[in-house]
């Protein structure tokens, strides 16, 4: 890479990383002190524009209902989005999602698969929640959640709900 498209290219980072700065510490700070009114609206700005952390976040308050009506399928849609980007914690709460049928139907193969990819990003305690999904699965569900594991991540989690 050029220099220069090098030069512009993290210029362009840093205006993406500092323009979710301010926002993304204002809503996290907002929902630290239970203010989630302030923390829905600073939060849901960060995350329609694709940030991990603000997605997750927003995900929590639908999925639990703080500072907005609780709602499963809006929780699980932020989780999701969330999780593609690699958020270990939204993988674990998706995982629970589908593992519970919060948002849809139970989807055990789907649960694995999440719990399994929170794993691999760095969540150990996944490993146990992953582990009791297994004892509910058949042998071929669990190799279908494996092969969701491995390929999933390359398509871009296309076709993987």
């Amino acid at each position: 890479m050029k220099p220069q498209r090098l030069i512009l290219l993290c210029g362009l980072i840093l205006t993406a990383m500092h323009a979710w700065a301010g926002p993304y510490e204002e809503g996290m700070a907002a929902y630290e002190r239970g203010d989630y009114a302030t923390a829905e609206k600073m939060l849901r700005s960060v995350a329609e524009t694709g940030n991990p952390g603000a997605q997750a976040t927003l995900a929590l308050m639908y999925d639990v209902g703080y500072g907005v009506a609780q709602n499963n399928a809006e929780a699980k849609k932020w989780y999701r989005l969330a999780a593609i980007q690699g958020d270990k914690s939204a993988r674990y709460n998706l995982g629970g999602m589908y593992d519970a049928g919060q948002g849809g139907a139970q989807d055990l193969v789907r649960a694995y698969m999440w719990y399994e990819l929170s794993v691999a990003a760095g969540n150990d305690a996944a490993t146990a929640d992953r582990d009791l999904v297994a004892q509910k699965m058949t042998p071929q569900q669990i190799a279908e959640a494996q092969k969701l594991v491995r390929e999933c991540p390359q398509r871009q989690f296309k076709g993987c709900d």
